[in-house]
């Protein structure tokens, strides 16, 4: 007669719980940190759109030798895609009288 033997090299139930609950603990302690870090990305994101507007503002005055009137008007010249009205974080991009860039949450 023939004897099976048996490969009892396997995890235990214990030993999946032990390292599910490590997992677990590692996610808590990082998802806090990374949302966080997701505001301050797209605030920096912010920052930098407005400071590529205000070098596009500056190219369409010396082009034009006026100031655009708005976003719209640097789209349609070709000095911004058509998708970059918003910042990142989704503030509004305007443009003041006097040339100056800002972003207003609305």
């Amino acid at each position: 007669m023939k004897k099976f033997i048996r490969n009892e090299k396997a995890f235990t139930l214990i030993e999946m719980m032990i390292v599910l609950l490590v997992i677990s603990v590692l996610l808590i302690i990082a998802v806090p940190n990374i949302s966080k870090h997701n505001s301050n990305i797209k605030e920096k994101g912010c920052e930098a759109f407005i400071k590529m507007v205000e070098a596009q503002v500056q190219s369409f005055e010396m082009d034009k030798n006026r100031l655009p009137t708005d976003l719209a008007e640097l789209q349609t010249e070709g000095y911004l895609q058509d998708n970059q009205l918003t910042c990142p974080n989704g503030d509004i991009v305007t443009i003041s009288s006097t040339g100056a860039v800002s972003a207003n949450n609305e």
